[in-house]
């Protein structure tokens, strides 16, 4: 595997997002994340999957620092059900293994829920290890059509 996800990156590029790339060495917490994206933990940004149906999946945008909420995200999404897909399965419905998932050159355009709290200048997976862009949120959510909605609570 290579240090980097010329898709994520190419991706970024076509939808004119300006950033900036970081790449660090494995990190094993949301702090050591800040500290290589030399950013705030609030703006480190992870993608996760989340399974509405077979095949019908959603990319949701978490801040550092906070989780989750799954009745206000079933809620925006109108289900009573959602579920996290195996390794495997998020895999094959993003080509990004997990730890590495972007909805930058995800091999299906999926629909981006962002939550209310991705505000700034925050830092996404690159769609590698260790690799990951820096950008603007605005720009990220108007450039994924994302739906922006409050969709976590703080961790813990």
């Amino acid at each position: 595997m290579t240090d980097e996800s010329p898709r994520a990156l190419a991706a970024a590029e076509v939808l004119g997002l300006a950033h900036q790339v970081t790449r660090h060495g494995p990190v094993r917490s949301l702090e050591e994340a800040a500290a290589a994206r030399g950013l705030p933990p609030e703006a480190i940004v992870k993608t996760l999957v989340v399974r509405l149906a077979d095949d019908d999946y959603r990319f949701v945008l978490v801040p550092g620092g906070r989780e989750i909420a799954w009745p206000k995200l079933r809620a925006v999404l109108g289900v009573n059900r959602l579920s996290m897909p195996s390794a495997e399965v998020a895999l094959e419905v993003t080509g990004y293994v997990r730890g590495t998932i972007t909805p930058l050159g995800s091999t299906h355009a999926w629909p981006v829920i962002a939550d209310e709290h991705v505000a700034g200048a925050v830092s996404i997976g690159g769609g590698g290890p260790g690799v990951a862009l820096t950008l603007d949120a605005a720009d990220l959510v108007a450039a994924l059509d994302a739906t922006v909605a409050d969709v976590t609570e703080p961790a813990g």
